[in-house]
């Protein structure tokens, strides 16, 4: 059996919550006390559970992740990229990440993650885009909140995003400095600020080569922004828009699709349609 803090407590001839006290660096243990326990500890190859550490310090050692049901899934792999860096840079930190999916359709009445009702967390990250209603619930909890990839609509939050009209606008130059001009758009739903933003993107680019925007030609109409949907929206486009030469993809999930799609037709990539995505997630 492994060493618990009530055996070095014994050994140390101290209470659990003095060994606790030591542990956390507290000033008002002595040092005769404090070298003591410290001997108990390397004597008996103590390990400190984050359970005996928060005795003192009052915290779990515990960061929450909130992702939606439909954004874990091999065919929208970016979240579960941002899920990975989170407990990658945790780990560094002596944290650990417990990770909780929800409804895309979270309701009035639905029941919390239990790591949020057991306040068993010292944090909550929530990657992309999730009901308000959710959003509202969990402040109840005056839990601090970081937002990945997603701004709430109310309320002010701390948030993590990236530049995403001008990385849309990147990417639409790129493909009119290969001398494209027929250029289409393919995102998911238009209300996620992401997409919406990569489209402002989209429009500043051929805006400022004098390439008119043409509607016809933005495909905003998917659900989803996984594989499926890129297959589905690029089928939507090119049924109607065959003069279209270059497509841009809110998402490299959904440039995939788009990918397969033209290749089911026999048209090759990039030599035929050139496609960007974006994200950078594996192909």
């Amino acid at each position: 059996m492994s060493t618990t803090i009530r055996d070095v407590a014994k050994k140390a001839n101290v209470s659990t919550a003095t060994v606790s006290l030591v542990i956390n660096n507290h000033k008002r243990i002595s040092p005769a006390t404090r070298a003591k326990v410290l001997s108990a500890i390397k004597t008996l190859d103590y390990h400190p559970s984050r359970s005996a550490r928060g005795l003192v310090s009052n915290r779990t050692g515990n960061i929450g992740f909130i992702l939606r049901e439909d954004h874990f899934s091999k065919s929208e792999p970016f979240y579960t990229k941002v899920f990975l860096g989170t407990e990658f840079e945790a780990r560094e930190h002596e944290f650990y990440v417990l990770l909780t999916t929800v409804s895309p359709e979270f309701h009035k009445g639905e029941v919390l993650p239990r790591f949020v009702l057991e306040r068993n967390v010292d944090g909550i990250i929530i990657a992309g885009k999730v009901p308000q209603e959710l959003t509202g619930r969990l402040s109840e909890y005056k839990l601090p909140l970081v937002f990945a990839d997603y701004y709430p609509p109310e309320g002010k939050y701390s948030m993590v995003l990236i530049d995403n009209i001008a990385g849309g606008t990147d990417a639409t130059t790129h493909l009119i400095q290969r001398n494209h001009r027929n250029i289409a758009f393919v995102g998911g739903d238009i209300e996620h600020p992401s997409i919406l933003e990569r489209l402002q993107g989209y429009k500043i680019a051929l805006e400022k080569a004098n390439i008119p925007v043409r509607n016809e030609w933005i495909i905003t109409d998917a659900v989803s922004t996984n594989t499926e949907s890129g297959y589905l929206s690029a089928k939507h486009l090119f049924d109607r828009n065959p003069g279209v030469t270059a497509v841009f993809c809110c998402n490299d999930a959904m440039g995939i699709g788009v990918i397969k799609y033209l290749k089911e037709k026999g048209l090759r990539v990039p030599q035929d349609i050139s496609v960007i995505g974006f994200d950078d997630v594996e192909m």
